[in-house]
């Protein structure tokens, strides 16, 4: 991680190092937390925030579905992310937003516990790295099972969830591969341990409904206008694993990924082995729209 200089801490810019929280801060001990994942892109008229306001609302929809009380409205919210990019002087970069239960409780009824927002801004590159970006990457499919809403909300991104995508993403990379692919409950597809993903046969495109435990992605969302702008047919529908075993192009898709390549699934080539041409086009048309350089999608970008 390239450390930048401040962090904007309830209310105020701190110097990075300085960002820090009591040891009894409830989130640390029961992941009692909402966070968002947002990236800015350097453009012609300096850096712009990546569907700012979707994220922005989805961490307010995340803190209302776990009970964190949340003061700040999405205005708010993105008014602070602004502010850190800006005291940062970052062209582009991540950005990460935490709502966090802090001291007050230390028992499961969070009740008397404090609420922080914390966000921080810092350059980060490629989350599945530059080759895997222009060569595909690896998948492995996990034994690990998606978190489902009989247990939790996967539409919400509560901070403790996630511990379910550190099991599957850390048993791939053990194994060799770059990522991972979570089947929900019934066997079907569901998600990356944090991608959406879409599959390629004869020309048709499937992507897992929300039903399935994916997250409803901001980035998914971005790459089904794509396809439909630019006519390729979607059928939003259940995945089975198989189908991954003879598809003919794979990716995968999020704010840290974007958009991603897979040519590899449990040792089996995708395809040719190399991205195909659906992945290719939403790809490159992604990376313009997020960089101001296609005027259709404007309406995505929050420019400073």
């Amino acid at each position: 991680m390239n450390a930048s200089k401040y962090i904007w801490m309830d209310g105020e810019l701190v110097p990075w190092d300085d960002a820090k929280v009591h040891v009894l801060t409830h989130a640390l001990h029961y992941g009692s937390g909402a966070f968002e994942g947002i990236r800015a892109y350097a453009t012609d008229t300096g850096p712009a925030i990546f569907r700012h306001r979707e994220h922005m609302d989805r961490l307010v929809m995340s803190c209302k579905a776990y009970g964190i009380p949340l003061e700040l409205d999405s205005d708010q919210l993105m008014k602070a992310a602004r502010e850190v990019i800006s005291a940062n002087d970052l062209p582009g970069g991540y950005i990460r937003p935490l709502v966090f239960l802090g001291l007050g409780s230390i028992g499961l009824n969070p009740a008397g516990a404090s609420t922080h927002v914390m966000m921080a801004a810092w350059e980060w590159g490629a989350y599945l790295g530059e080759d895997g970006v222009t060569n595909g990457i690896r998948v492995a499919v996990s034994s690990w099972r998606r978190i489902d809403s009989s247990s939790l909300i996967p539409s919400a991104k509560g901070t403790g969830g996630y511990l379910n995508s550190i099991l599957a993403k850390s048993e791939a990379v053990r194994a060799g591969y770059d990522e991972a692919i979570l089947l929900n409950r019934d066997g079907f597809v569901s998600e990356g341990s944090g991608e959406n993903i879409f599959v390629v046969k004869d020309g048709v495109v499937a992507t897992p409904p929300v039903s399935d435990g994916c997250l409803g992605g901001i980035t998914r969302d971005a790459v089904i206008e794509i396809l439909g702008d630019n006519g390729h047919e979607l059928i939003e529908r259940s995945v089975t694993r198989s189908e991954l075993y003879y598809a003919d192009e794979i990716l995968l898709c999020g704010t840290a990924a974007e958009v991603t390549p897979v040519k590899e699934v449990d040792g089996r080539p995708v395809g040719t082995g190399r991205p195909g041409p659906i992945t290719k086009q939403v790809q490159a048309i992604f990376s313009d729209a997020v960089r101001g350089k296609v005027p259709a999608y404007e309406h995505w970008l929050d420019r400073i």
